[in-house]
Protein backbone atom coordinates (compact mmCIF):
# COMPACT_ATOMS: atom_id res chain seq x y z
CA UNK A 1 0.00 0.00 0.00
CA UNK A 2 2.89 2.61 0.77
CA UNK A 3 4.16 2.51 -3.02
CA UNK A 4 0.52 3.52 -3.81
CA UNK A 5 0.71 6.49 -1.40
CA UNK A 6 1.62 10.05 -3.49
CA UNK A 7 1.17 13.67 -1.76
CA UNK A 8 -0.33 15.31 -3.95
CA UNK A 9 -0.76 19.40 -3.64
CA UNK A 10 -2.54 22.35 -4.99
CA UNK A 11 -1.31 25.96 -5.73
CA UNK A 12 -3.51 28.32 -6.87
CA UNK A 13 -3.79 32.42 -6.88
CA UNK A 14 -4.90 32.10 -3.35
CA UNK A 15 -4.26 28.99 -1.35
CA UNK A 16 -2.53 26.10 -0.98
CA UNK A 17 -4.34 22.58 -0.77
CA UNK A 18 -2.20 19.19 0.06
CA UNK A 19 -3.62 15.70 0.88
CA UNK A 20 -1.99 11.96 0.59
CA UNK A 21 -3.95 10.19 -2.48
CA UNK A 22 -3.91 6.12 -2.28
CA UNK A 23 -3.78 5.85 -6.10
CA UNK A 24 -4.87 1.85 -6.12
CA UNK A 25 -8.02 2.97 -4.44
CA UNK A 26 -7.95 6.56 -5.73
CA UNK A 27 -9.20 8.03 -2.92
CA UNK A 28 -7.94 10.79 -0.77
CA UNK A 29 -6.79 10.24 2.78
CA UNK A 30 -9.24 12.70 4.31
CA UNK A 31 -7.21 13.19 7.75
CA UNK A 32 -4.05 14.13 5.89
CA UNK A 33 -6.10 17.19 3.85
CA UNK A 34 -4.66 20.83 4.55
CA UNK A 35 -5.55 24.27 3.24
CA UNK A 36 -4.09 27.79 3.53
CA UNK A 37 -4.56 30.63 2.79
CA UNK A 38 -1.68 32.37 0.49
CA UNK A 39 -1.13 35.84 -0.35
CA UNK A 40 0.73 35.25 -3.45
CA UNK A 41 2.09 39.44 -3.70
CA UNK A 42 4.03 38.33 -0.50
CA UNK A 43 8.27 37.96 -1.07
CA UNK A 44 9.17 34.88 -2.38
CA UNK A 45 10.66 33.71 1.30
CA UNK A 46 6.98 34.31 3.14
CA UNK A 47 5.50 31.92 0.05
CA UNK A 48 7.92 29.11 0.23
CA UNK A 49 7.96 29.02 3.74
CA UNK A 50 4.06 29.03 3.97
CA UNK A 51 3.76 26.30 1.22
CA UNK A 52 6.21 24.08 2.88
CA UNK A 53 4.59 23.92 5.94
CA UNK A 54 1.14 22.84 4.61
CA UNK A 55 3.32 19.82 2.55
CA UNK A 56 5.10 19.13 5.87
CA UNK A 57 1.64 18.98 7.66
CA UNK A 58 0.23 16.89 5.22
CA UNK A 59 2.95 14.49 5.40
CA UNK A 60 3.55 14.05 9.29
CA UNK A 61 -0.22 12.82 9.28
CA UNK A 62 0.84 9.62 8.20
CA UNK A 63 3.56 6.81 9.48
CA UNK A 64 4.27 5.58 5.50
CA UNK A 65 7.52 6.11 3.84
CA UNK A 66 5.64 9.10 1.36
CA UNK A 67 8.65 9.03 -1.69
CA UNK A 68 6.19 11.49 -4.46
CA UNK A 69 4.94 14.66 -4.36
CA UNK A 70 2.99 15.90 -7.03
CA UNK A 71 2.50 19.51 -7.59
CA UNK A 72 -0.42 21.32 -10.02
CA UNK A 73 0.82 24.86 -10.64
CA UNK A 74 -0.81 27.42 -12.50
CA UNK A 75 1.37 28.61 -15.47
CA UNK A 76 3.39 29.88 -17.04
CA UNK A 77 5.88 27.78 -15.36
CA UNK A 78 8.30 24.98 -16.94
CA UNK A 79 7.28 22.13 -15.23
CA UNK A 80 9.95 19.86 -16.23
CA UNK A 81 12.47 21.92 -14.37
CA UNK A 82 10.28 23.34 -11.41
CA UNK A 83 11.10 26.87 -12.76
CA UNK A 84 8.00 29.72 -12.24
CA UNK A 85 7.88 31.91 -15.31
CA UNK A 86 4.94 33.78 -13.58
CA UNK A 87 5.57 37.64 -14.67
CA UNK A 88 2.96 39.65 -16.30
CA UNK A 89 -0.07 38.02 -14.15
CA UNK A 90 -0.88 40.08 -10.50
CA UNK A 91 0.49 36.87 -8.70
CA UNK A 92 3.64 35.54 -7.38
CA UNK A 93 5.75 38.11 -8.86
CA UNK A 94 7.98 37.71 -6.47
CA UNK A 95 9.14 33.80 -7.67
CA UNK A 96 10.00 34.89 -10.75
CA UNK A 97 12.65 32.33 -11.83
CA UNK A 98 12.61 30.72 -9.05
CA UNK A 99 13.79 26.85 -9.00
CA UNK A 100 10.63 26.09 -7.11
CA UNK A 101 11.84 22.10 -7.08
CA UNK A 102 15.04 22.66 -5.77
CA UNK A 103 13.55 25.31 -3.17
CA UNK A 104 10.91 23.14 -1.78
CA UNK A 105 13.09 19.68 -1.31
CA UNK A 106 15.78 21.62 0.39
CA UNK A 107 12.67 23.01 3.02
CA UNK A 108 11.49 19.43 2.94
CA UNK A 109 14.74 17.65 2.98
CA UNK A 110 13.71 15.33 -0.12
CA UNK A 111 15.44 14.93 -3.23
CA UNK A 112 14.37 17.03 -5.98
CA UNK A 113 13.84 14.02 -8.47
CA UNK A 114 10.84 13.08 -5.90
CA UNK A 115 8.85 16.18 -6.41
CA UNK A 116 7.28 16.71 -10.22
CA UNK A 117 5.13 19.74 -11.25
CA UNK A 118 2.15 19.74 -13.30
CA UNK A 119 -0.49 22.59 -15.12
CA UNK A 120 -3.31 22.98 -12.58
CA UNK A 121 -6.03 22.75 -15.18
CA UNK A 122 -3.95 19.84 -16.88
CA UNK A 123 -4.00 18.12 -13.32
CA UNK A 124 -7.84 18.85 -13.20
CA UNK A 125 -8.84 17.27 -15.97
CA UNK A 126 -6.33 14.37 -15.34
CA UNK A 127 -8.42 13.77 -11.75
CA UNK A 128 -11.74 14.09 -13.11
CA UNK A 129 -10.75 11.61 -15.93
CA UNK A 130 -9.45 9.06 -13.08
CA UNK A 131 -12.01 9.48 -10.29
CA UNK A 132 -15.02 12.01 -11.02
CA UNK A 133 -17.09 13.25 -13.28
CA UNK A 134 -15.42 12.62 -16.83
CA UNK A 135 -14.62 8.84 -15.26
CA UNK A 136 -14.22 6.99 -18.66
CA UNK A 137 -14.27 9.35 -21.07
CA UNK A 138 -11.76 9.77 -24.00
CA UNK A 139 -11.93 13.07 -25.71
CA UNK A 140 -12.83 15.76 -22.76
CA UNK A 141 -11.37 19.42 -21.51
CA UNK A 142 -11.10 20.74 -18.09
CA UNK A 143 -11.63 24.58 -17.35
CA UNK A 144 -10.58 25.67 -13.81
CA UNK A 145 -12.42 29.10 -13.92
CA UNK A 146 -11.42 31.86 -10.88
CA UNK A 147 -9.06 34.21 -10.35
CA UNK A 148 -7.68 33.13 -13.69
CA UNK A 149 -8.71 30.60 -16.37
CA UNK A 150 -7.07 27.31 -16.79
CA UNK A 151 -7.82 24.79 -19.57
CA UNK A 152 -6.47 21.02 -20.29
CA UNK A 153 -7.01 18.68 -22.33
CA UNK A 154 -7.46 14.56 -22.13
CA UNK A 155 -6.99 12.79 -25.42
CA UNK A 156 -6.22 9.26 -25.97
CA UNK A 157 -5.16 8.74 -22.30
CA UNK A 158 -2.33 11.56 -22.50
CA UNK A 159 -3.48 15.02 -20.71
CA UNK A 160 -1.80 18.73 -21.71
CA UNK A 161 -2.22 21.54 -21.13
CA UNK A 162 -3.93 24.65 -23.51
CA UNK A 163 -2.58 27.36 -21.92
CA UNK A 164 -5.58 29.26 -23.69
CA UNK A 165 -5.55 32.37 -21.16
CA UNK A 166 -4.06 34.71 -22.98
CA UNK A 167 -6.05 33.50 -26.52
CA UNK A 168 -7.21 36.26 -28.48
CA UNK A 169 -11.07 36.35 -27.61
CA UNK A 170 -13.83 39.41 -28.22
CA UNK A 171 -11.82 42.84 -27.67
CA UNK A 172 -9.16 40.87 -25.60
CA UNK A 173 -7.96 37.74 -23.83
CA UNK A 174 -9.91 35.15 -22.95
CA UNK A 175 -8.88 35.90 -19.18
CA UNK A 176 -10.40 39.03 -19.63
CA UNK A 177 -13.84 37.29 -20.36
CA UNK A 178 -13.65 34.14 -18.29
CA UNK A 179 -12.40 34.99 -14.73
CA UNK A 180 -14.11 36.80 -11.55
CA UNK A 181 -13.04 39.97 -12.39
CA UNK A 182 -15.52 40.11 -16.19
CA UNK A 183 -18.24 39.27 -13.25
CA UNK A 184 -17.05 42.25 -11.15
CA UNK A 185 -16.63 44.52 -14.01
CA UNK A 186 -19.59 44.12 -16.21
CA UNK A 187 -21.77 43.96 -12.73
CA UNK A 188 -20.59 47.84 -11.92
CA UNK A 189 -20.66 48.61 -15.81
CA UNK A 190 -24.51 47.93 -15.36
CA UNK A 191 -25.18 49.37 -11.99
CA UNK A 192 -22.18 51.66 -10.44
CA UNK A 193 -22.00 49.03 -7.73
CA UNK A 194 -18.68 47.15 -7.17
CA UNK A 195 -18.86 43.44 -5.72
CA UNK A 196 -16.45 41.23 -3.75
CA UNK A 197 -16.69 38.49 -6.33
CA UNK A 198 -18.97 35.98 -8.05
CA UNK A 199 -20.64 34.61 -4.96
CA UNK A 200 -22.56 37.46 -4.09
CA UNK A 201 -23.78 37.75 -7.88
CA UNK A 202 -25.30 34.09 -7.43
CA UNK A 203 -27.25 35.38 -3.90
CA UNK A 204 -28.72 38.26 -6.10
CA UNK A 205 -30.48 36.40 -9.30
CA UNK A 206 -33.62 36.23 -7.42
CA UNK A 207 -34.37 40.02 -7.08
CA UNK A 208 -31.47 41.52 -9.72
CA UNK A 209 -32.29 41.67 -12.74
CA UNK A 210 -28.55 42.90 -14.22
CA UNK A 211 -26.92 40.01 -12.29
CA UNK A 212 -29.31 37.96 -14.68
CA UNK A 213 -27.90 39.84 -17.40
CA UNK A 214 -24.25 39.42 -16.08
CA UNK A 215 -24.91 35.10 -16.02
CA UNK A 216 -26.19 35.18 -19.46
CA UNK A 217 -24.11 37.13 -20.42
CA UNK A 218 -21.19 35.21 -19.18
CA UNK A 219 -22.69 31.82 -20.82
CA UNK A 220 -22.66 33.36 -24.23
CA UNK A 221 -19.58 34.40 -23.64
CA UNK A 222 -17.82 30.84 -22.60
CA UNK A 223 -20.09 29.41 -25.29
CA UNK A 224 -18.59 31.15 -27.68
CA UNK A 225 -14.62 30.33 -25.94
CA UNK A 226 -15.67 26.76 -26.12
CA UNK A 227 -17.12 26.04 -30.23
CA UNK A 228 -13.88 26.08 -32.05
CA UNK A 229 -12.25 24.06 -29.03
CA UNK A 230 -15.16 21.30 -29.14
CA UNK A 231 -14.67 21.62 -32.97
CA UNK A 232 -11.44 20.98 -33.29
CA UNK A 233 -10.48 18.38 -30.86
CA UNK A 234 -13.61 16.85 -31.01
CA UNK A 235 -14.43 16.95 -27.43
CA UNK A 236 -17.35 14.74 -25.97
CA UNK A 237 -17.28 16.45 -22.54
CA UNK A 238 -16.15 19.70 -21.00
CA UNK A 239 -16.04 19.64 -17.42
CA UNK A 240 -16.01 22.95 -15.43
CA UNK A 241 -14.21 23.60 -12.03
CA UNK A 242 -12.72 26.47 -9.69
CA UNK A 243 -14.78 28.82 -7.79
CA UNK A 244 -17.07 30.16 -10.92
CA UNK A 245 -17.98 26.41 -10.85
CA UNK A 246 -20.25 27.03 -8.01
CA UNK A 247 -22.47 29.52 -10.13
CA UNK A 248 -23.03 27.04 -12.82
CA UNK A 249 -26.77 26.61 -12.36
CA UNK A 250 -26.89 30.60 -13.21
CA UNK A 251 -25.02 30.38 -16.25
CA UNK A 252 -25.17 26.79 -18.17
CA UNK A 253 -28.54 27.16 -19.97
CA UNK A 254 -27.46 29.84 -21.58
CA UNK A 255 -23.99 28.08 -22.46
CA UNK A 256 -25.63 24.40 -23.38
CA UNK A 257 -28.76 26.79 -25.16
CA UNK A 258 -26.08 28.30 -27.95
CA UNK A 259 -23.64 24.98 -27.85
CA UNK A 260 -26.85 23.08 -29.01
CA UNK A 261 -27.97 25.87 -31.39
CA UNK A 262 -24.78 25.18 -32.81
CA UNK A 263 -25.20 21.34 -33.24
CA UNK A 264 -22.36 20.78 -30.58
CA UNK A 265 -23.43 18.00 -28.44
CA UNK A 266 -20.42 18.24 -26.18
CA UNK A 267 -21.67 17.37 -22.57
CA UNK A 268 -20.79 19.98 -19.95
CA UNK A 269 -20.85 18.71 -16.74
CA UNK A 270 -19.81 20.57 -13.08
CA UNK A 271 -17.01 19.06 -11.29
CA UNK A 272 -17.24 15.96 -9.17
CA UNK A 273 -14.04 16.04 -7.54
CA UNK A 274 -14.11 19.82 -6.58
CA UNK A 275 -10.71 20.55 -5.34
CA UNK A 276 -9.98 16.94 -4.83
CA UNK A 277 -9.75 16.68 -8.41
CA UNK A 278 -6.25 18.79 -8.76
CA UNK A 279 -4.83 16.70 -6.12
CA UNK A 280 -5.62 13.29 -7.42
CA UNK A 281 -4.43 14.67 -11.04
CA UNK A 282 -1.05 15.62 -9.50
CA UNK A 283 -0.80 12.61 -8.05
CA UNK A 284 -0.98 10.74 -10.34
CA UNK A 285 2.32 12.09 -12.41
Amino acid sequence: MSNSIVLGVDIGGSHITAALIDLEQGILLEDSWKRESINSLDNAETILENWSKVISDSLKTTELPVKKIGIAMPGPFNYNEGICLIEEQDKFKSLYKVNIKTELAARLNVQATQIRFINDAEAFVKGEVFAGSAKGAKRVMGLTLGTGLGAGIYEDGESHDLSLWNAPFLNGISEDYLSTRWFVGRYQQLTGIQLMGVKELVEMVKTDHAAVRVFMEFGHNMAGFLMPIIKKYKLEMVIIGGNISLAFDQFSPELVSVLEANQLMAKVKITKLNEHAALIGAACL
